[in-house]
């Protein structure tokens, strides 16, 4: 269709970290309806995962407009901002005073007369997950019932949502099934030729870190000894350790005991390095990616690339690898030493949402994975007269002593208002405030990082 004859969508994205604006751009894109260019602004909500620059850039997705706002900012936004669609890609306590602060705003605002249709201009909103889902299901759930659509990435997550929203008597009608927005890329082409001449890459071993699992250092000591054994075992090998953020950075999950400092006490190999950057670029050239829970184990699936979960330090809900029975990646450092290659159960992986089959019906239900989200949006965006206001299972009836504490967090009151004291909504800080902010994120990551650590450790002693 030729552009000048495509509709043009306003879609915002609020995110509070690099891989939940990693997720919410990408799933933007993947959710818009058909035949529509989206126009994409980018609200970072200021804290203490905020994306560097740097983060944002190994994403690769462009926004129009990027804005840092803290929560009270990007509701006076969408008080004066018009969108078509609005991605919430927040932790849970996030969206549930997202979902409050906006139904306020949007209550008092009611039907614009400038809008032709006659309805009030608020956006679809739409929420979700970033990855597997294997911790906190109900609590997680339950924050970010009220949004239009709560995506699941895959059939089992679609299934298991429902369960939850209908076992408390919440409607369930908002969950919709699609799959991991940021999969895709070349299928594995197969190990390279030992015998090739030379110029050709080597057998390519990837760890995919996490920021918090394990979550000390003796296990993490463990997995970085193992792979450097592993390196010096395999001189033959490129043995790579891929990183999520660099010292001082914060991701999702706050990680105190960097890899890259652990390191340093060795004596690794010339073989093996430290890598950052985009991980489908990583699997470019991978021929095994090893991890103990990481989401990057169903992006290297999804391209049949040969994937191990590790089981050295258990099968435990606190790895998040039990989420990976009955997948048939798991196995240990010593069965991988050994040259065992565990090979997917394509049933699970099915489940799953990943195509690891290889088959031309898995990349197909791939391609179609979002029809039903398309769908659903073109028809709310459709509808005829305005849309209802956001109706969250938390209210100051159901949770009366849980939810005013979460809202307070974010500066608003349990009706969804702005608490009293809070700073001016259109004003952005002074240069001397700026400086004082940036010191402030700086000492509480160095808190977080080597204060922290140092203070558990002393109350082992």
């Amino acid at each position: 269709m030729p552009a000048s004859a495509k509709k043009t969508l306003r879609v915002a994205v609020l995110a509070d970290s690099d891989t939940r604006w990693k997720w919410g751009s990408l799933t933007a894109n993947r959710i818009a309806p058909e035949n529509s260019d989206i126009r994409l602004d980018g609200y970072l909500l200021r804290g203490r995962a905020t994306p560097t620059a740097r983060q944002l850039e190994e994403v690769g997705v462009q926004a129009d407009a990027l804005h840092e706002v803290t929560a009270v900012q990007f509701l006076h936004a969408m008080r004066e901002e018009t969108y078509d669609i609005l991605v919430l890609a927040l932790v849970g306590g996030g969206v549930q005073a997202m979902l409050h602060g906006l139904g306020r705003i949007w209550a008092d605002a009611g039907v614009r007369s400038e809008d032709p249709a006659g309805r009030a201009k608020r956006p679809v909103v739409v929420t979700g997950y970033v990855g597997v889902v294997y911790e906190k299901l109900a609590d997680g759930l339950l924050l970010r019932h009220g949004a239009d659509l709560v995506l699941a990435n895959s059939r089992r997550d679609a299934e298991r949502f429902r369960a939850v929203y209908e076992g408390v008597g919440a409607d369930a009608g908002s969950v919709t099934e699609v799959a991991l927005p940021f999969l895709g890329g070349a299928a594995y082409a197969g190990e390279p030729d030992p015998s090739a001449e030379q110029g050709g890459r080597p057998y390519t071993v990837v760890f995919a870190a996490q920021p918090s699992v394990p979550d000390n250092r003796r296990d993490r000591t463990y997995l970085l000894n193992r792979l450097v054994e592993h390196a010096r075992r395999h001189p033959e090998r490129e043995v790579l350790l891929k990183l999520r953020s660099k010292p001082g950075e914060h991701t999702t999950h706050i990680e105190e005991l960097p890899y890259q400092k652990l390191v340093q006490r060795l004596d690794p190999p010339a073989n093996f390095r430290l890598v950052y950057g985009h991980m489908g670029e990583v699997l470019d050239r991978t021929d095994l990616l090893v991890t103990v829970s990481s989401t990057a184990a169903l992006e290297s699936l999804h391209r049949r690339v040969p994937t191990v979960v590790l089981t050295d330090l258990g099968v435990r809900e606190a790895l998040g690898n039990h989420h990976f029975v009955g997948s048939g990646c798991l196995a240990s450092w010593d069965q991988l030493d050994a040259g065992h290659r565990p090979v997917p159960d394509e049933e699970w992986v099915s489940r799953q949402g990943v195509a690891a089959g290889g088959t031309a019906a898995g990349e197909a239900s791939y391609d179609t994975a979002f029809d039903a989200a398309r769908a659903r949006i073109t028809k709310l965006l459709d509808r005829p007269g305005s849309l209802p206001p956001p109706a969250p299972y938390y209210t100051t009836v159901t949770a009366p002593g849980y939810l005013p504490a979460l809202l307070a967090r974010h500066h608003l009151g349990p009706d969804g208002t702005p608490l009293p004291g809070t700073p001016a909504a259109d004003k952005e800080p002074g240069p001397v405030r700026q400086i004082v902010r940036r010191a402030a994120r700086g000492a509480y990551r160095h808190g977080v990082q080597r204060v922290a650590p140092v203070i558990r450790r002393m109350g082992e002693l």
